[in-house]
């Protein structure tokens, strides 16, 4: 009897693997704050982890009073009453930051969105990462109205 409560206990700790989708984007449930962030960064594979660490460190070095969530198998950032102004997520061969008003940073990030409003950066497995630019985007980005998602 003993030995049987021992394994329902186990069953009831132990957490299922994180599921990956395509580009090796992990898949998250829904949730509010670092805990479910925290999850994400822990389950993306390879060099793209150390890429999510270090973005996740300058925004909240950047924006100390950051939000955070996970919505849509993505990490978003944001500030209370103020709406989300970025996140990222796994692609293939890059990882693909999201300014969700980055048209009106200077200057603009370099990839265009189907959306006139949004601007993205890819970072791919190799590249320099301009950190101080980067913090730039970020800050402006921080003081701009957020999107309600």
């Amino acid at each position: 009897m003993a030995g049987t409560e021992r394994k329902r206990v186990a069953k009831r700790t132990t957490k299922p693997p994180v599921r990956l989708l395509s580009g090796g984007n992990p898949q998250i449930a829904k949730g509010y704050g670092n805990e479910p962030v925290r999850a994400y960064l822990d389950a993306i594979p390879d060099w793209k982890r150390a890429v999510a660490e270090r973005l996740d460190a300058l925004i909240e070095r950047t924006v100390p009073q950051v939000t955070k969530a996970v919505k849509w198998n993505t990490p978003l950032y944001g500030l209370e009453g103020n709406g989300w102004f970025m996140g990222y997520h796994m692609i293939t061969k890059y990882v693909k930051v999201s300014f969700f008003n980055g048209a009106a940073l200077k200057p603009m990030p370099p990839v265009e969105s189907k959306q006139p409003k949004v601007r993205y950066l890819h970072i791919h497995e190799h590249d320099v990462i301009d950190e101080k630019q980067l913090a730039q985007w970020i800050a402006q980005a921080a003081a701009m109205p957020g999107e309600r998602m």
